[in-house]
């Protein structure tokens, strides 16, 4: 051995808690626990890693916090395994971004920008992939949009319906669980000056966003729709407003 050289090589410690969360992670993930399968008891589970009860504990709540597992309080309860798909995907994202929102870290701008970075394009792909039934859906929802009032307490599930529908008419499936996610999150309409001048516009705007993915015209859809997220931003405030109850 040289003079100076050290036969030891420096190695990363992981710990116990890391070791736990990434073992029982790659185990869903390579399919030895099933969607909505239990997971073994913390007691057997520290058992079978070596560590203590409260080692576990927060490894499953690393997973909880991933999405990979739900834990359910109570005596039948447990660890189970989520279904993780784009659903679930877009339900995730949208608890975080709404965390973040109400934390005060992120800005209803913010979102309303990442809104059209999403929804524009989503606008485009839709009118080149939408089918006749998505289309009579889409109708649907602006005709109720259409025959409501001020007070009627719908009036954000029409509007988050409307988007998440185009996100879905887009053909993918990753974007519009993006989409969904952040209107989810944003709730839009809370944030709106809603008056009968703005509540008009924005069904005339989606009545437009209607019409050109009914023309199958992608360049007209983009357009519609970059200008109802404009008018949004232009007429959105950082403080919620109170719907009508």
């Amino acid at each position: 051995m040289k003079a100076g050289a050290s036969p030891f090589k420096v190695r990363q410690v992981v710990r116990p808690r890391v070791q736990v969360e990434e073992q029982l992670k790659e185990a869903i993930l390579l399919g030895q626990f099933a969607q909505g399968d239990k997971l073994p008891p913390e007691t057997e589970l520290a058992h079978q890693f070596g560590v203590s009860r409260p080692t576990v504990r927060e490894a499953l709540g690393g997973l909880a916090t991933a999405g990979l597992i739900r834990k359910v309080p109570g005596v039948a309860g447990g660890s189970f395994v989520n279904s993780v798909n784009t659903q679930s995907l877009s339900q995730m994202l949208q608890e975080s971004v709404d965390t973040t929102l109400r934390l005060g870290t992120l800005q209803i701008g913010e979102l309303t920008e990442v809104r059209t970075a999403l929804e524009v394009p989503a606008a485009r792909w839709a009118a080149e992939r939408r089918t006749d039934e998505q289309l009579a859906e889409l109708r649907a929802i602006v005709e109720r949009q259409s025959a409501t009032t001020l007070d009627d307490p719908e009036i954000p599930n029409y509007d988050r319906a409307f988007h998440a529908l185009i996100g879905q008419m887009s053909g993918n499936r990753l974007l519009a669980a993006f989409i969904s996610a952040v209107h989810g999150a944003a709730h839009p309409v809370e944030y709106l000056e809603v008056t009968a001048e703005t509540a008009h516009a924005t069904v005339k705007q989606h009545l437009a966003i209607l019409a050109a993915l009914e023309a199958a015209n992608a360049d007209d859809a983009a357009q519609a729709m970059e200008t109802h997220l404009d008018y949004v931003r232009r007429y959105s405030t950082e403080y919620p407003h109170q719907q009508p109850s």
